[in-house]
């Protein structure tokens, strides 16, 4: 009996150590993650796709090269030539934000169209659906009656042929519907619609 009560002791002595050695570790590398956080100051700017400017021009780093007169003299007459494209393409920039608005129009006729035929597939689901628990219903209640089995075997071949042949339609409507929808969202992507407004 000693030996038992000493082995038990033994025991959660041992598991206590462990479970305080264990917190004492977390609590020294919280400390140091915490450390290490507040030592950490970046000063340098990163740059992404959602912070990128987009009208200032980025500078490179180093010194500009130096230029002999000649140079100078190119580069006045190449700024020239590259700004009477900027004011033409900003000319096209405002006569292209009235087809801005006819493609926004056309995106929206085409999210229309497959919002509909999104409809129309869940609709057709969820009819094929109540079909099969309605039938699954029949088919429990004729089966867990044996007297009801043995009268109307004849009638329930009627019914479970009619059943099964109305589920089998369902089902070729939805399939039909959810093909109309691909051949929809196809159409959409090849007239350029983007990703997310087909989707």
């Amino acid at each position: 009996m000693k030996r038992i009560l000493f082995l038990g002791m033994a025991v959660v002595l041992t598991m206590t150590a462990m479970a305080a050695s264990a917190k004492a570790q977390s609590d020294s590398l919280g400390d140091y993650a915490r450390s290490v956080r507040k030592d950490k100051k970046t000063t340098t700017k990163q740059f992404d796709n959602d912070n990128l400017p987009r009208t200032d021009k980025l500078s490179v780093v180093g010194n500009e090269p130096e230029q002999t007169a000649d140079a100078g003299a190119q580069s006045s007459d190449a700024n020239q030539s590259a700004e009477q494209p900027r004011a033409e393409d900003d000319a096209n920039k405002s006569a292209d934000s009235g087809s801005a608005d006819d493609k926004q129009k056309s995106y929206d006729e085409w999210k229309g169209k497959i919002a509909t035929q999104k409809d129309k597939v869940d609709l057709l689901s969820r009819e094929l659906d109540v079909l099969e628990r309605e039938y699954r219903l029949r088919a429990a209640a004729m089966y867990a009656d044996a007297g009801n089995r043995l009268r109307n075997a004849g009638a329930w071949d009627k019914e479970d042929a009619q059943y099964k042949k109305q589920i089998a339609d369902k089902q070729k409507t939805v399939e039909d519907a959810k093909k109309q929808l691909e051949d929809l969202q196809e159409q959409a992507r090849k007239s350029g619609v983007p990703s997310k407004m087909r989707e």
